[in-house]
């Protein structure tokens, strides 16, 4: 099961959101370079970052920043702005590995058809924000009709890597994740990858997840982000104890 620890970039600083809302934010680090740093020393190999300027404006923001957490040697997953090909382009030039493709998976789906026929399934990855069941998008402040369900279905026939799925009533609440709907989301594509985020707070909530990949192989891994800060879990001991 792959750990990846998370960085929110907002304003050029590393912050974590309650729920996604923008004026709910704690700011954890000026530098969101220094997180990357202290995560690559204690053995980390991924790092998911979401630029949320780029999430909320439509178009990357920090990309200076983003190069300089790539510097580390870390593999980063990107997402926030991902919404042309041309942005996805930018990403991957700086060397960003998986590019975390979200609100166009659900209004343009040549967009995400082009860039898997482009750089292969494994470098991009669809964002699956739900609130309710239904897929939210632009920086979670639409929620629209479409069940994130049946958009990961159809995602997966067009040969994405891998989702990442985040349960919203959960995200930056540290209150455990949602396993039932992670578990749904599972069964609904089980020959693609599934990353799980939102609510992680303890090593029991992952060890939930990982009873859930014993029988759901497709559990790729889960991302950890407040708890890490709140130091609720050590990441260190983290990666000993599941990567």
């Amino acid at each position: 099961m792959i750990i990846f620890p998370a960085i929110d970039i907002k304003q050029g600083h590393c912050v974590r959101l309650l729920q996604g809302r923008a004026d709910a934010q704690t700011v954890y680090h000026q530098n969101p370079v220094a997180p990357a740093i202290e995560f690559a020393a204690q053995g980390a190999q991924w790092v998911h970052v979401v630029d949320l300027d780029g999430a909320f404006e439509g178009v990357p923001c920090n990309l200076d920043a983003v190069k300089k957490i790539v510097m580390t040697g870390l593999k980063v997953e990107l997402g926030g702005g991902m919404r042309t090909e041309a942005a996805v382009d930018q990403a991957f030039e700086i060397g960003v590995s998986r590019a975390v493709i979200g609100t166009k998976a659900c209004e343009k789906p040549e967009i995400l058809k082009n860039l898997v026929a482009r750089y292969g399934g494994e470098r991009i990855a669809v964002g699956i924000d739900a609130r309710d069941g239904k897929v939210a998008l632009r920086g979670w402040v639409e929620t629209s009709a479409m069940d994130a369900l049946e958009l990961a279905k159809r995602v997966a026939d067009y040969g994405v890597g891998a989702i990442i799925y985040t349960d919203i009533s959960t995200d930056g609440m540290l209150t455990g994740p949602n396993i039932a709907a992670q578990t749904a989301m599972l069964e609904a594509v089980p020959g693609c990858q599934v990353v799980a985020s939102g609510g992680i707070s303890s090593m029991q909530d992952l060890e939930k997840l990982e009873a859930l990949s014993k029988t759901h192989p497709n559990l790729q891994g889960v991302i950890v982000g407040k708890a890490i800060y709140e130091k609720k879990v050590s990441l260190s001991d983290v990666l000993a104890r599941f990567a």
